[in-house]
């Protein structure tokens, strides 16, 4: 056997045991038995089953595509098999080892993996018993392994399509209680029987899904260029005109949203919203000037005891001020904080940055928790009776109406954006951004952008501060922990660096999600982590990337090329 066969059969143990070990882990820390509750489609897939069958398709997959390069079509099938029957050995051996102590009196193996249980077993198996399970279970993945070469040599087009109408198809069955709460809101129970039973897609209604989802995916990729071309041939009239239309169309479907989706899911909708807010203004420090602040919270705390001290019944909320009033003033303050905490780290760079800023942060947390300023802002006890919005005799104290303050800040930092995006500023960002000795060579003074950087990027943070300590009444040293940091920034990371859009998409994926899969909140920081890495290997610059940012990783990628080549 030849050098680069043994390292083709390597590359398929390692992928084989790979997607062996995400089955075995997520199965000893009790995911599957917990996913197991959830069904998507009723009668054929449960949570639990796509946890276990999803990655032996993705190794088949990914294996497929390797292997078409130097292979065949009969060695890629080959090959896809292979590794599915290799990633069931991990599971098939965690089988018998939790069958063979489970019968043993003198040793308990779930002393240490409290997840080994019978019910582990019986998933694992498909309730057929530990020998015809794991033949059941070694047929299934090499059969997943199949499909995953069928998925790769299928044609693009086709390929986007099936992708398109399996994702619907299983994503509307995985929301189900929020795809139920829409249909009941908009057309009653009826509906909502129809298609779910027990909180869980009928068959018939994924088929039809799938089918019309995979339909238009497959028509809109044959039409996509064409559209593409109508529209960059439009005069600037007519792409006006457009552009209207469609973000007079985006608006009413937002100002409608809250009543359509109903209480909970217009909670959710303002959870995103703060999100958003905090991202656009992390974005100009992270994303536009490549500042990595990991102390953001700072400029949220900020603005939220501003609010907080200057509307409740405390010393200084005596003066009259309501929320109106008190709003610019969170801003500012929050701006002040951002331009005081960034002189000490202008010559600062990368990690030293961050390790900065993250002192700042834990710095405001103590403050807050301190004694010292606890007759202002309350220490431990936090500050109570913060008033609700009010306009007139209209008060914001309904999810519904507080989504429209949080729409209208959120619009109005995305106009603030866009306008940084495109100006002279924002070039200047940008270019300290890719080489900071290079910019100033250029004439950029880096010190001065950097203060302004770091201060606008505080008065977005402020703002989702003060609408966050309205919102809910009450604030505590607690609710300004690190981890609020480190969630902004992911959004940052798995959108896109520097992009607008990808900020809200990435706020949809990281906060929305888990807050409508709530039952699952305790793996949540492990599906955070599996996402920022699943990310940093596959699409690095993030779902939806700026065109810059896309730029420079395709330049970066094609000089590795040649550096390799």
């Amino acid at each position: 056997m030849n050098h680069s066969e043994t390292l083709h059969w390597r590359n398929l143990v390692n992928a084989g045991l790979l997607a062996g070990v995400v089955i075995v882990y997520t199965g000893l820390i009790g995911m599957i038995e917990v996913f197991s509750a959830r069904s998507i489609i009723t009668g054929i897939i449960s949570l639990a089953e796509l946890l276990i069958l999803a990655p032996p398709l993705i190794a088949g997959f990914v294996i497929a595509r390797r292997s078409l390069k130097t292979s065949g079509v009969g060695r890629t099938f080959f090959n896809s098999v292979v590794v599915g029957l290799i990633s069931s050995l991990l599971p098939i051996l965690l089988v018998f080892i939790i069958t063979f102590f489970d019968v043993r009196t003198d040793i308990n193996i779930r002393t240490m993996f409290v997840n080994a249980s019978t019910e582990l077993v019986n998933l694992l198996t498909f309730n057929l018993g530990v020998t015809m399970g794991s033949l059941a279970l070694m047929g299934a993945f090499a059969l997943m392994g199949f499909l995953g070469g069928v998925m790769m040599l299928l044609p693009i087009r086709i390929r986007g399509a099936v992708m398109a109408g399996l994702a619907w198809a299983l994503g509307v069955g995985m929301l189900g209680e929020l795809v139920n709460q829409i249909l009941r809101n908009l057309f009653g129970k009826a509906a909502s029987k129809a298609l779910f039973t027990k909180g869980a897609l009928d068959p018939v209604p994924a088929l039809i899904i799938f089918v019309t989802a995979a339909l238009l995916t497959y028509l809109w990729s044959g039409q996509r260029d064409n559209v593409r071309a109508r529209y960059d041939n439009m005069g600037s009239g007519g792409k006006t005109v457009t552009q209207r239309v469609g973000g007079g169309l985006l608006a009413i479907f937002l100002l409608m949203l809250p009543w359509v989706l109903g209480t909970y899911l217009s909670e959710v909708l303002s959870n995103i919203g703060l999100y958003v807010l905090m991202a656009l203004g992390l974005n100009i420090a992270v994303g536009l000037a490549g500042l990595l602040d990991l102390g953001y919270v700072t400029n949220f705390a900020v603005g939220a005891y501003t609010m907080g001290v200057l509307t409740s019944t405390g010393p200084l909320g005596r003066l009259g001020l309501n929320f109106w009033m008190v709003l610019p003033i969170a801003v500012l303050a929050a701006m002040f904080t951002g331009f005081v905490l960034a002189l000490p780290v202008l010559r600062m760079r990368g990690d030293y940055l961050a390790i900065a800023t993250l002192g700042f942060g834990e710095i405001i947390r103590i403050l807050a928790l301190s004694d010292w300023l606890s007759p202002i802002i309350g220490g431990a006890q936090g500050v109570l009776f913060i008033p609700k919005p009010s306009i007139g005799g209209f008060v914001f104290d309904t999810p519904q109406s507080i989504y429209y303050i949080i729409l209208f800040a959120s619009f109005l930092m995305l106009f603030i954006s866009l306008r940084l995006n495109n100006s002279r500023t924002g070039r200047k960002w940008m270019a300290m951004r890719e080489d900071e000795d290079a910019a100033g060579a250029m004439g950029i003074d880096t010190t001065v952008a950097k203060l302004l950087a770091f201060t606008l990027s505080a008065a977005s943070g402020g703002l989702a501060g003060a609408i966050f300590a309205s919102k809910l009444g009450t604030i505590f040293p607690h609710s300004f922990s690190l981890l609020i940091s480190i969630n902004v920034l992911s959004i940052i990371i798995v959108g896109g660096m520097g992009s607008i859009p990808g900020v809200i998409v990435g706020a949809v994926v990281l906060i929305g999600m888990p807050e409508l899969l709530r039952e699952f909140s305790e793996f949540r920081l492990l599906l955070y982590g599996a996402l920022l890495i699943t990310m940093m290997l596959v699409r690095p610059e993030g779902l939806w990337p700026s065109a810059v940012r896309r730029r420079e990783l395709a330049h970066d990628e094609a000089a590795a090329a040649a550096v390799g080549d």
